[in-house]
């Protein structure tokens, strides 16, 4: 197996069976003992899961799971709660806020990795979208068009990405932005349009990619 963990445990015992267990797994576990690290990691790399403690020594772990699903450039990051809060309210909370799943506390280890790799068999699946002619296999960032293995950069790879996987929705400029180049005022829409325009040229069908004016783009079969 493989991807990338955030574990944010402050009882360095726990954290650290967590992170023994699941490195033994072929995961790589970070391991952190409060939010603000978390955050820190965050500001660096996205992780494809993280296992979220509700009680941490500087901020609550509702608040943690908030922020965090409150930015789209998580949105496919699974977070799993483990917590000794044990009441039907505080695993509706944590449900309602963006938690994929509830572990409590104590729990058994076999019971953690049984459900993280099931959620990265999900993780995998999701990684492989098609739509038309169009493949996208995001594990090895190769875009296929009528099985053609399309030369992309990475920005172009993206967008084609997200153009794919709204099965021919109209996707707006100010998403794309939004999700790739994040909310940075200094980008003009200008920009998207320069890359669907390489990108139709690279995928060799000038209508493939939809212009819907004024609102922004759609790939079509």
């Amino acid at each position: 197996m493989e991807g990338l963990i955030y574990s944010v445990e402050d009882d360095k015992d726990i954290a650290k069976i967590i992170n023994v267990t699941l490195s033994k797994q072929g995961y790589e576990v970070k391991s952190f003992y409060d939010g603000k690290s978390l955050f820190d990691a965050l500001d660096e790399k996205t992780p494809d899961m993280i296992l979220l403690d509700m009680m941490l020594p500087d901020l609550d772990g509702l608040d943690i799971l908030k922020r965090i699903r409150s930015n789209s450039k998580y949105e496919d990051t699974f977070i799993i709660i483990i917590s000794a809060r044990r009441m039907v309210i505080d695993k509706v909370d944590g449900f309602d806020y963006g938690a994929d799943d509830y572990i409590e506390k104590p729990f058994d280890i076999l019971e953690l990795m049984s459900r993280v790799n099931s959620k990265f068999r999900r993780i995998k699946k999701s990684n492989s979208v098609t739509y038309g002619k169009f493949r996208i296999n995001k594990e090895y960032h190769q875009a296929y068009y009528s099985d053609n293995l399309l030369d992309l950069t990475v920005k172009e790879f993206e967008i084609l990405s997200i153009l794919v996987s709204k099965s021919g929705k109209v996707v707006t400029r100010e998403e794309i932005l939004n999700n790739i180049w994040g909310e940075n005022e200094d980008l003009q829409t200008r920009t998207i349009d320069m890359h669907i325009k390489s990108l139709r040229k690279k995928i060799g069908v000038d209508d493939i990619i939809e212009t819907v004016y004024g609102v922004g783009y759609k790939v079509i079969q």
